[in-house]
């Protein structure tokens, strides 16, 4: 996937209020060459992470009890509800981006941080039956496909960019995510079998499809895992990186692989400079001694983690500032 060419920066996907249009407006403006589909969680249930992704699943569904999302036998209010709010952010995406030819990025969530999150009939976790895991994924698949397929309907000129969030994988891999009496937690999945459950569903893109980006805004992001997976980017939180992921970075970078470095806050604070907020990763090259060239053609640059949390000017001013920190990286790479 090395010769397709993302913008130099984007968004990572949740925006502050409930205004599909006006998010949409604000980040088609914002990313002239690499806009994706917004997420407004501030709407309710079904238009948070979980019950958004709920909503695309086939032959499974969700509703929402006082603990959280749970599988149910039949479509109700609440995935109803999901499909709608993504319905109207489609139709506001699309309006906004008339002609556009270029990457478009879409988010669900990953199938691991799905079934530590989406509960069973009994009240435990996915995560607690692998042959719930198994039909969860599968069902994602089919899900993702049929979206990816109305996007590009929608989008003619888009080349589709799928991101799976994985903000619960490290939690999944270390067997720290709690069963639902909180007194123990599930056992830790196979690496092996992470992976290649990853693979699956990153594998809806096909062989003529899109690049695939895994987003993490957890600590020890698994860059070396997530690149076998099928990863063709990995975004993450930079502040979070340490001199431990040094070696994976640097692999994963001379590799082809791209990196959504997220160096703008994700809530309300003061700005640094573009150049500023950048100079971590100019650091990080020079440490890892590889070429300040090939650092914009490497590098997108995003907010840390979504906007949810930001007041609706400051979320657009941080998207912005993105871009203003990938043009001083073209810039003045050293």
């Amino acid at each position: 996937m090395s010769e397709f060419s993302f913008g130099p920066a984007t968004g990572v996907g949740s925006m502050p209020g409930g205004d599909a249009r006006e998010a949409a407006k604000t980040v088609t403006g914002s990313f002239e060459t690499f806009p994706y589909l917004p997420e407004l969680p501030a709407r309710g249930p079904g238009a948070d992470m979980i019950g958004r992704t709920a909503g695309l699943l086939v032959d499974l569904y969700a509703r929402v009890e006082p603990s959280g999302w749970r599988i149910g036998d039949r479509p109700g209010r609440d995935t109803r509800r999901a499909r709608a709010w993504l319905g109207e952010d489609l139709d506001a995406l699309e309006e906004f981006t008339q002609g556009y030819e270029g990457p478009v990025k879409v988010q669900a969530v990953g199938p691991w941080t799905l079934a530590a999150a989406l509960e069973l009939k009994n009240g435990e976790a996915a995560l607690s039956d692998p042959g719930a895991c198994r039909d969860l994924a599968g069902s994602l698949a089919e899900g993702l496909r049929a979206h990816l397929a109305d996007v590009r309907r929608r989008i003619p000129g888009a080349q589709v960019v799928l991101q799976l969030d994985e903000p619960s994988l490290i939690a999944v891999l270390r067997g720290q995510i709690k069963t639902a009496s909180e007194y123990r937690t599930h056992r830790a999945v196979d690496r092996q079998l992470v992976e290649s459950t990853l693979r699956d569903v990153l594998g809806v893109l096909g062989v003529d499809g899109g690049p695939a980006v895994v987003h993490s805004c957890a600590p020890d992001v698994p860059f070396a895992l997530l690149r076998r997976a099928g990863a063709d980017a990995i975004s993450f939180d930079f502040s979070l990186l340490t001199e431990r992921d040094d070696e994976a970075i640097g692999e994963a970078v001379e590799a082809g692989t791209k990196l959504f470095a997220g160096v703008v806050p994700g809530v309300d604070g003061t700005l640094s400079d573009p150049a500023g907020s950048v100079m971590g990763v100019r650091t990080l090259w020079r440490r890892l001694g590889l070429n300040p060239g090939s650092l914009a053609e490497s590098v997108v640059v995003t907010p840390s983690c979504g906007l949810a949390g930001a007041s609706p000017a400051y979320a657009r001013a941080a998207l912005a500032h993105c871009v203003r920190a990938a043009r001083s990286l073209a810039d003045n790479p050293e």
